[in-house]
């Protein structure tokens, strides 16, 4: 097939987004396959033309575009299959807040936050207790996440957040250990369990990709019961955000409860990514991985969020 490989774009990720590319493309052509390498940050205008002389679309791009199902809708417009969820879907997920509420509405565990659109008002003070985290709303890969102990932390993080743009959620920090549990077709793939080396609050940008940035064993050690919850929950939230093809869950686990943290719809593919690992625990080396995310995104009714 005549695949276009889009990746790179114009987020904050984009260097994630491009690591995670040239294994993708590596794979895809020791599978045979035409690979059109495509940068939506250079050539944006051209997407709709190209990706109606392609068979299929890979995806590897994080944040907006790619996250947001902008890129998904255009493919949809000319017809043009790819992997993983439709606009919907993609956009509902990238949106925590938004992403939250669904979580709550149907009875998934997610810590408490607050919404912040805009800078607060000056003397603003967080209605939830210290410690807490103060995230981008639409961001990943952990950038500018600020750990905050007390207000005086949580303002210099807002403030490095507002300034480049963002809409922040300040969410409550949950005590544990992190378990992320990736969902493939309609099944959960074995679950990780992470302790970030990089860092000694969070898994953060350092601990996800560089080299020895975190201890991610896999299958995760938590025994046969909490294994099968968190792995029945990855599915829930894969569903009631009406995704398709893969996701990943991020959970907290505190006395034996998961939290729900977000669920990615386009999860990393660089060496060090999670769903690579957890495909590998299940029998899938990365070009079988690609095989299957191929053969779910051509798969008849795919279509936009359907």
């Amino acid at each position: 097939m005549r695949i276009l490989l889009i990746a790179g774009g114009w987020s904050n990720e984009r260097d994630v987004a491009l690591s995670g590319a040239k294994g993708i493309a590596r794979a895809l052509e020791r599978l045979g396959h035409d690979v059109v390498r495509f940068d939506p940050a250079v050539e944006f205008d051209a997407l709709s033309d190209l990706a109606a002389r392609c068979d299929f679309a890979f995806i590897n791009l994080h944040g907006a575009p790619g996250e947001d199902g902008l890129i998904q809708a255009l493919l949809d417009v000319v017809a043009c299959p790819y992997q993983g969820a439709g606009p919907a879907g993609s956009f509902l997920a990238l949106n925590k807040v938004a992403a939250k509420q669904i979580f709550r509405r149907l009875g998934l565990r997610t810590p408490d936050w607050e919404f912040l659109p805009t800078p607060p008002a000056p003397g603003w003070i967080p209605k939830l207790p210290f410690p807490l985290f103060a995230k981008s709303n639409n961001g990943g890969s952990s950038l500018d996440m600020c750990y905050a102990r007390d207000l005086r932390e949580l303002d210099t993080g807002l403030k490095t957040l507002f300034a480049k743009g963002c809409e922040v959620l300040v969410e409550t920090a949950v005590p544990g250990v992190e378990v992320t549990c990736g969902v493939l077709g309609d099944e959960a793939l074995p679950p990780i369990l992470i302790r970030p080396l990089c860092s000694n609050e969070f898994f953060d940008y350092r601990s996800k990709y560089e080299q020895d940035g975190a201890d991610e064993i896999c299958p995760a050690p938590i025994g046969p019961e909490l294994t099968a919850k968190v792995m029945d929950l990855a599915l829930a939230a894969h569903r009631c955000l009406g995704l398709k093809g893969y996701s990943r869950a991020d959970f907290m686990l505190k006395d034996n409860t998961f939290y729900l943290l977000e669920v990615n719809t386009l999860p990393g593919m660089t060496p060090t990514s999670l769903i690579p690992k957890a495909a590998a625990a299940a029998g899938l080396c990365f070009e079988d991985l690609i095989v299957r995310l191929i053969e779910l995104g051509m798969a008849p009714g795919k279509g936009a969020d359907g």
